[in-house]
């Protein structure tokens, strides 16, 4: 039997959309900073994809800033400026920020001071939403973009981090978006490129990519296309808390990502379960990708007052429009095997 892709939130498949537009853009030769006919053709398709990806993302009159993924953007939008976040925010954020934010039990952040916090629309694990102030200073939206309605020109926040691979686009492209006159000094020296704020020739294919995925993903979600990848997840959810009456299941009651459903079996360490699932033809995570491998506790969880041993036996199942009814069934009857052939070395 075919394998089964449930680890959407650390990276989405390449959407035809993207394949086609990355294929033809890599017959252009030309340097997007080079004036002559090639040059200027290398660089309607960045400014193209530029446009696409504002629109997409409700930030027309904003400033999009291509770099290499959502990580480069936060570090261009954190460096030096005394920012403040939880510590359910990703490790990109968190690594550029000193003091912490609290959170509530039920994943939600608080922000007493807008204008030098950072705070996540959506978190990678969980799913859950949070409620942005007016006046924030960044956002790290890479989750929610493409998945739930959302605009950058009315979220508040000054400054947004993307990522192409979390919609459908390719790995290593992103973007900082900004509000127009924000200021941003440049990390990364020694050209002109991206009006000054990041130095380097820009990945052409990659951001005809992300450009051609942004579209797509704003199109899908116009669609209701995410409402039925949400009744597939709740058809999973149900499942899990018929398979394993015990296990967590975070943010249930929550605003969340339509396709996020975070689990935790205290006494079943997520990566042995990760393990056990990839053995059965399943991909799943135990964290944030970027996270993974690791072995510690999630910073995410044990913030929302969870015990380290508890935050270490969480499991994510994350999933797209292309996963059908069956194939989130066939994962919960795998999972429900595992857990009682767990629960029965316990009870030994």
């Amino acid at each position: 039997m075919s394998r089964v892709y449930l680890d959407w939130n650390a990276t989405a498949p390449l959407s035809a959309e993207a394949r086609d537009a990355m294929v033809a853009a890599m017959g252009c030769v030309g340097n997007p900073s080079s004036v002559h006919a090639e040059g200027r053709e290398a660089k309607a398709i960045v400014e193209k994809a530029r446009a696409q990806v504002a629109e997409a993302f409700g930030a027309d009159g904003a400033d999009v800033i291509f770099t290499s993924g959502a990580t480069e953007a936060a570090a261009l939008a954190l460096a030096g400026r005394g920012i403040a976040c939880a510590d359910l925010e990703h490790d990109a954020v968190r690594a550029w920020c000193g003091e912490r934010l609290p959170v509530t039990a039920d994943g939600v952040v608080q922000v007493a001071e807008p204008a030098r916090a950072a705070l996540q629309v959506a978190n990678s694990e969980t799913g859950i939403l949070q409620d942005l102030p007016e006046g924030l200073a960044v956002t790290d939206a890479t989750q929610a973009f493409g998945k739930v309605p959302f605009a950058f020109n009315w979220c508040g926040a000054t400054m947004a981090l993307i990522s192409a691979h979390k919609l459908g686009g390719p790995k290593g492209v992103g973007a900082l978006v900004v509000k127009r006159g924000t200021d941003v000094a440049a990390l990364l020296k020694g050209g002109g490129q991206e009006m000054g704020r990041r130095a380097g020739t820009e990945n052409v294919a990659a951001i005809a990519g992300f450009g051609a995925a942004a579209e797509a993903a704003a199109r899908d979600l116009a669609a209701g296309i995410w409402d039925r990848v949400a009744e597939i997840r709740n058809i999973l959810e149900n499942a899990i808390a018929a398979e394993a009456p015990s296990t967590i299941l975070v943010g249930k009651d929550r605003a969340r990502l339509p396709n996020t459903l975070c689990m935790v079996t205290p006494g079943w360490k997520g990566e042995t379960q990760v393990m056990q699932m990839d053995l059965a033809g399943f991909a799943i995570s135990a964290g944030s990708a970027c996270s993974s491998g690791k072995v510690r506790a999630s910073t995410t969880l044990t913030a929302m007052g969870f015990d380290e041993g508890a935050a270490a036996s969480a499991i994510r199942v994350s999933i797209g429009p292309s996963v059908t009814e069956d194939e989130v069934l066939r994962f919960a009857d795998a999972w429900g095997a595992a857990a009682r052939k767990q629960a029965a070395r316990r009870s030994l």
